[in-house]
């Protein structure tokens, strides 16, 4: 018998090239042995988060009791009707320094990836200047523009003036406290949004274009939505910083705002620590409420993105495949 004999499926003629392949139920199958993970112990690490937690404690039962917080104070004054006047003013200075500055910087982000040099270097020269001075500076100098433009003076500079305009008109100091802010925040706001829009693959636009689609919905559907997952999150940044850099509005001067009311009735009872913490009490419940708002708009434009290890089933409970992606664009 020769050695092609029997290597078929039944032993006979040898399979074909279309044949099915032999049974395999009858093969043993060799199972590894369960694997049992110990948990490594971290002895150092347990004994600093002890540490950490105790002088915690003792920090907290101190302050507790320490009669120069004057917690009294901050009880009665905490809600008091002055001091929440001040902390609505400053939630709303904050809200429409950022609206003004997010507009103002996605046009500023516009313009420095226009590709025409003057509207560039423009936009480069402002964002030099805002972000080159403390805001602080700015908004003293915001303070004095009445003194410094008393007059406008209409006609060709050094040659002759056609006119000369009277500026009799002050505006109110919480409108120039809000311009101070927002022109400072634009600068950010640019460099953000520029960020953001580079991040864009520019194969994407290339491609909806060549699918019809107009330069406006190429922007609302397939450039902005990409470039909002990198655009958010120091965005929030932004607004949880500008809520604490409205404590600075005193130098326009404008005293109207939280840290300028807690300021006035420290002075007039001669308790600064209490009112301070007063003041920081309300910062810490604005901030922790935008952290919030945060998070779940980070959420909503992360979808899709989400690179946690799925699930696999496999005759059995579900398990995590490790190194494996399933779905997705790979």
């Amino acid at each position: 018998m020769s050695d092609r004999e029997g290597s078929g499926p039944a032993g006979g003629e040898p399979a074909g090239p279309g044949a099915p392949p032999p049974p395999t139920a009858n093969i043993p199958v060799e199972r590894a042995e369960t694997i049992r993970a110990v948990r490594l112990r971290h002895p150092w690490r347990t004994t600093i988060a002890v540490v950490l937690v105790l002088i915690l404690l003792l920090f907290i039962l101190d302050a507790a009791q320490r009669q120069t917080f004057q917690w009294d104070i901050v009880g009665k004054y905490l809600f008091d009707t002055r001091v929440t006047q001040g902390a609505m003013i400053t939630l709303a200075l904050t809200v429409t320094a950022m609206i003004i500055g997010i507009l103002l910087g996605l046009l500023l982000a516009v313009m420095r990836l226009s590709p025409n040099p003057v509207v560039k270097w423009i936009a480069w020269a402002y964002l030099w200047v805002f972000r080159g001075t403390p805001v602080y500076v700015q908004l003293v100098f915001w303070g004095l523009i009445t003194l410094i433009y008393k007059t406008i003076n209409v006609g060709i500079p050094f040659v002759h003036n056609w006119a000369v305009i009277q500026v009799e008109w002050v505006p109110p100091l919480f409108l120039v406290a809000m311009v101070g802010l927002a022109l400072n925040e634009s600068a950010y706001m640019a460099e953000i949004v520029r960020a953001g829009l580079l991040s864009v693959n520019p194969g994407q636009e290339e491609a909806a274009t060549a699918l019809g689609m107009s330069w406006g919905k190429t922007m609302r559907r397939i450039v902005i939505p990409q470039a909002m997952r990198v655009i958010i999150p120091p965005t929030g940044n932004e607004v949880i910083s500008m809520l604490k850099t409205t404590s600075l509005v005193v130098a326009v001067p404008f005293s109207l705002d939280l840290f300028g009311r807690t300021s006035d009735i420290s002075a007039r009872l001669f308790a600064p620590i209490p009112l301070l913490i007063v003041a920081s009490l309300w910062y810490l419940f604005f901030t922790s409420v935008l952290m919030i708002g945060q998070y779940f708009v980070e959420k909503r434009f992360a979808r899709g993105t989400d690179r946690s290890r799925p699930a696999i089933a496999l005759d059995g409970p579900a398990v995590d495949a490790v190194g494996i992606e399933i779905g997705g664009k790979g």
